[in-house]
């Protein structure tokens, strides 16, 4: 018996989340049937990152254990050939036996991609969200460099979650204005509560529209209240970039 990690990207459009669900196609529900079916044996992967419905990943993290002699390094390529084109395993590779993606020291980086024009450009429309009102970018750098460093992130929590210590730290945001109005906020943490990117960017659109001001950003940290903070950003406009291990 062997533990293999898979790095995987997919467009999250046409799926719901990660996370298997009764009766709906999801990413984990893919992979586990193209492995059961390459390796002819029950396979259930273990995901680093439980992304939503609509949420795209360039490099999400998973591994599965199996008993096949197929090397580890060969069963992304012979996988890739089982999977729907919006999946593609880019890497997969042998790992000790008690590796968990989960319980792992990780670093992770997320960016929420805003098309930020008068008009829509359709090709965008599944991977970025839309805004027309001019958003002031200097305002929204002010506001994400406010956010850097160890906080209580609970006022950028879904109120969904389950989780009692929603203490993160966050090693930098980038916000970041191309020569196509894509703007981009990057994120990079040791982890990251529920819908927190997600609500992160829909605070510093609402700075970037004057509803906030960037000095507010502080107190919201202070407030620990869903409340205090925007609206949580849509969520195809999300990209998990990638997960980086110590091992």
């Amino acid at each position: 018996m062997k533990r293999v990690r898979l790095v995987v990207a997919y467009d999250g459009t046409h799926y719901h989340g990660w996370q298997i669900q009764p009766g709906k196609v999801t990413i984990e529900s893919r992979l586990n049937e193209a492995l059961t079916s390459l390796l002819g044996e029950p396979v259930q992967v273990i995901g680093a990152s439980r992304t939503d419905s609509g949420v795209h990943a360039k490099g999400n993290v998973a591994v599965f254990d199996t008993s096949h002699r197929m090397p580890a390094d060969r069963i992304c390529m012979a996988l890739n050939q089982r999977l729907p084109e919006d999946i593609r395993v880019q890497s997969s590779e042998e790992v000790d036996p008690d590796w968990h993606p989960r319980k792992c020291r990780c670093v992770k980086t997320y960016e929420y991609r805003i098309l930020n024009r008068r008009i829509e450009m359709p090709m965008q429309r599944f991977y970025s969200h839309f805004c027309y009102f001019n958003l002031d970018l200097e305002k929204m750098q002010k506001a994400a460099g406010l956010l850097v460093g160890e906080h209580d992130f609970k006022s950028f929590c879904s109120v969904r979650t389950q989780v009692t210590d929603t203490v993160r730290t966050i090693y930098s945001i980038e916000v970041k204005r191309d020569e196509e109005d894509m703007i981009g906020i990057r994120v990079t943490g040791n982890g990251f509560l529920y819908n927190m990117v997600r609500i992160i960017a829909g605070t510093l659109m609402a700075v970037g529209m004057g509803q906030i001001a960037p000095e507010d950003m502080g107190a919201i940290l202070e407030a620990r209240d869903r409340r205090a903070a925007g609206p949580t950003a849509p969520a195809r406009g999300l990209t998990l970039i990638r997960m980086e291990y110590d091992g």
